[in-house]
């Protein structure tokens, strides 16, 4: 479905807006579910001119649809992910309702970055479901089905089938397997201890709070120090009230890592795509040699503990012409078996060349992006640090000044 006239060179896309709307499912039961905007503008049209901008809606199982049909069709691709579904990893304060607004905001602007990630990428970009996923309003999921993409989908069975019996598999994609363990691994680690932490420091900032209040009231009681006990109450006051807002803004340096959390479940989408490959590519081989073997015992007459031998024994000697036919309905069948073995060596070194590129690709991207996360974190943390110096400060003086 890849075809150059559908590729998004200069659009802006934007997923604007989010709404909650009510309706019937497939089973015919009343559902809630949340419906996103979805708005592109070409930059520049083909003959100079500026044209008006799209707009249409879609819920969350579109998106779905669209990431499973790139899944099945560019296999050797580390299709970008989806945002979560329901919130993980976050601190005791901040609601996991995915009709919270908050969150569904949070999921808005995800779900813009899956459809920007699509449009930066080479080659999915110029796919042309994903094109009609931006401007076809109406039969687009008909458009999907069409493709036949749910026909080609490896069951989860076969690729576990897969994964335990390939004999010879490469260990570029075993190495490659622990590379996404071992990424999954360390961003779950570094999730769960920010939210410990932001915990932690949410009822350090509340406890200012209370700080506050008890100085409000003294400054009703003590006159001589009212002014420097109102000032004191507002610094702190002003300082426990900010962490709500400080601790949302963390959970956009959060969702950004939670992206790349996602991600090692694409890089083992790869490497079970290829084991399948794999696997295919050693039963063909097998199969050929076993058709060689029998071809080659058919000829020489050395059939005694064959398939073959065995009927022989039991309903008596096949005539020469049978024979003949045998052997030459196996050697048909080992040409095609060649043919076929050949076909699935030149598909499997084609798979391995685009997926490692694809690979190197996505391991800049990933370098580059929680490089930048991680330092804007970090600005962001001593920004918070100075400004509750500045508050200390602030106080210190008032205290040395009653």
């Amino acid at each position: 479905m890849t075809e150059s006239n559908f590729s998004l060179k200069k659009i802006e896309i934007s997923v604007s807006e989010a709404e909650k709307r009510t309706g019937r499912n497939a089973m015919n039961m009343q559902e809630t579910y949340t419906a996103y905007l979805i708005e592109t503008r070409s930059v520049e049209h083909s003959d100079g001119q500026s044209v008006l901008t799209d707009s249409l809606w879609r819920r969350c199982s579109a998106f779905e649809w669209l990431r499973n049909y790139l899944l099945v069709y560019y296999p050797h691709i580390v299709v970008p992910p989806l945002p979560e579904k329901r919130a993980e990893f976050v601190w005791h304060k901040l609601s996991a309702d995915n009709m919270d607004p908050d969150f569904v905001e949070r999921r808005r602007i995800g779900l813009e970055n899956f459809l920007l990630r699509l449009a930066s990428h080479p080659i999915l970009c110029r796919d042309k479901i994903f094109y009609l996923f931006l401007t076809q309003e109406g039969n687009w999921k008909e458009t999907v089905n069409e493709t036949g993409f749910q026909l080609k989908a490896d069951s989860r069975l076969k690729a576990l089938n897969a994964t335990f019996r390939v004999k010879n598999p490469d260990k570029r994609f075993i190495e490659l397997k622990h590379y996404s363990d071992e990424l999954q691994s360390v961003i779950s680690h570094l999730l769960r201890v920010r939210a410990r932490v932001a915990d932690r420091l949410y009822g350090v900032y509340k406890v200012h709070g209370n700080y506050g209040r008890v100085f409000s009231k003294w400054s009703n009681i003590n006159i001589l120090c009212l002014d420097k006990s109102y000032y004191i109450h507002y610094f702190l006051n002003r300082y426990a009230s900010s962490i709500d807002d400080i601790l949302e803004d963390e959970e956009h340096y959060a969702d950004q890592l939670k992206e790349y959390l996602f991600y090692a479940e694409a890089l083992r989408a790869v490497c079970r795509k290829h084991e399948l490959m794999q696997y295919d590519l050693e039963m063909a081989a097998q199969d050929l040699a076993s058709k060689k073997q029998q071809c080659e015992e058919l000829a020489t007459g050395g059939e005694l503990f064959s398939i073959w031998g065995v009927t022989t024994q039991l309903f008596g000697q096949e005539t020469p012409e049978q024979r003949e036919a045998r052997i030459k309905m196996l050697e048909e069948q080992i040409k095609e078996g060649e043919q076929q073995l050949k076909s699935k060596n030149l598909e499997g070194r084609e798979f391995v060349k685009n997926a490692w590129a694809d690979i190197e690709r996505f391991k800049e991207q990933k370098n580059h992006d929680l490089k930048e996360a991680l330092i804007s974190y970090a600005v962001m943390q001593i920004s918070m640090c100075k400004k509750g110096i500045q508050v200390w400060t602030n106080a210190k003086e008032c205290f040395s000044k009653m």
